[in-house]
């Protein structure tokens, strides 16, 4: 049996009201994205909530740590992915810009882990992660998460992640003596993560709404069978945890492979000819959108179901100019392929570029991205540590 990892980004922010407003209604304000360019992690003190990718981080906010801070007029949202894989364009427009919460037990390179890990993060701020605002960090440097799970374990039951879509499909192709216990249990480490950091939101797409699921269910449990007990011992109240919400992000921020406009754009694809991977040098991306499938019907249009490939192509070349769909469909409506396809490699390479040259630099100084990690790893313990020694109490363990 292969190596396996249960490794993912974490993200825990403090969102304004007036982002999530944009965000339930399913839009992002153009003013927003033209702002901040091209992602800003998180803006923590009264900002945004955005997001960028692929490995361990939390944003914490400096000053707002205390249970103000989320119930006043701010909430806190987490999310979180892996860092195996090259990040692409579909995780860029659909996850670091809306921060789609996703955590995998997957078959890894134990000699490239470290270094993908540090390349991920490098990204994330290549990508406008403010580190002085927001805290960048690796999942395992805080220990809490996996104490958390441990105890959340204990109250999990068997029957409920033996019934999760994603264990039952991968052990599945993989078979029983290929699947690491870890693939069972990753849910269970999934909700540590969200409920160590008392989120109040959590950014889901369709996968992963059942995962949001149980880590509802897993609060709900723990408040009831120890949140009496809890109160009693001088707790503010008897929920011991909050019990997160889901936060739906924009519309049209699904981005779909380039070899299937039915399929969704994914890291896990075999073939690298099916995405745009953020770090893809400039002849990739041409001879890549050159190849990518499309159709023989005339025009280019939006929402048509007979044509899947058209509209993920518009989606991708409106996400990327930052337009909204009604002005694409003008521009583009009396186009042919040809024209549209040079149209989308020159805005896919002016938008990655300053990506790109903004990674090189980072990466090249690894000093500086050790600290900012061991100074995220910092922060996010001081909450993290927080929640799990409230917890071990109400659960009636011995004081360390």
């Amino acid at each position: 049996m292969g190596s396996y990892v249960l490794s993912h980004v974490m993200s825990v922010s403090i969102a304004s009201p007036r982002f999530l407003t944009s965000m339930s209604s399913g839009r992002l304000q153009r003013s927003y994205l033209k702002k901040w360019g091209r992602i800003h992690h998180y803006r923590l003190p009264g900002g945004y909530v955005d997001t960028s990718r692929c490995y361990c981080s939390v944003s914490v906010s400096q000053s707002d740590i205390s249970e103000k801070a989320s119930t006043s007029v701010k909430k806190r949202v987490v999310s979180g992915v892996q860092p195996t894989g090259s990040l692409h364009l579909g995780n860029y427009l659909g996850a670091i810009k809306n921060w789609i919460l996703l955590q995998i037990t997957l078959e890894y390179d134990v000699k490239q882990l470290a270094t993908a890990t540090k390349s991920t993060a490098a990204i994330y701020m290549a990508c406008g992660v403010d580190t002085t605002k927001a805290s960048v960090f690796v999942q395992s440097h805080v220990r809490a998460h996996v104490e958390l799970m441990w105890l959340l374990s204990s109250v999990t039951p068997i029957g409920r992640v033996n019934r999760m879509i994603q264990f039952k499909e991968k052990s599945r192709k993989a078979g029983d003596e290929q699947v690491g216990v870890a693939l069972l249990t990753y849910p269970v480490l999934m909700a540590s993560d969200i409920l160590l950091y008392q989120s109040d939101l959590v950014p889901v797409g369709e996968d992963q709404k059942q995962h949001l699921e149980l880590t509802r269910e897993l609060a709900e449990r723990v408040n009831y069978m120890y949140g009496r007990k809890w109160k009693k011992m001088g707790g503010r109240s008897s929920a011991i945890f909050k019990v997160p919400e889901s936060l739906i992000p924009p519309a049209g921020a699904r981005v779909m492979s380039l070899t299937d406009g039915l399929s969704k754009m994914s890291k896990s694809d075999p073939s690298d000819q099916s995405r745009i991977n953020l770090l893809d040098p400039k002849d990739v991306i041409a001879n890549k959108i050159k190849r990518c499938k499309t159709d023989s019907f005339p025009g280019l249009e939006f929402g048509n179901p007979e044509r899947p490939e058209c509209n993920n192509l518009l989606s991708i070349y409106q996400l990327i100019s930052g337009r909204t769909k009604e002005e694409v469909a003008q521009e583009c409506q009396d186009m042919n392929w040809g024209a549209f396809k040079t149209l989308l490699i020159d805005a896919l390479i002016d938008h990655l570029h300053p990506i790109q040259v903004r990674y090189e630099e980072i990466m090249s100084d690894s000093a500086y991205l050790d600290r900012v990690l061991a100074e995220g790893a910092t922060k996010a313990a001081v909450v993290a540590d927080a929640t799990l020694n409230n917890v071990y109490q109400a659960m009636g363990f011995l004081r360390r």
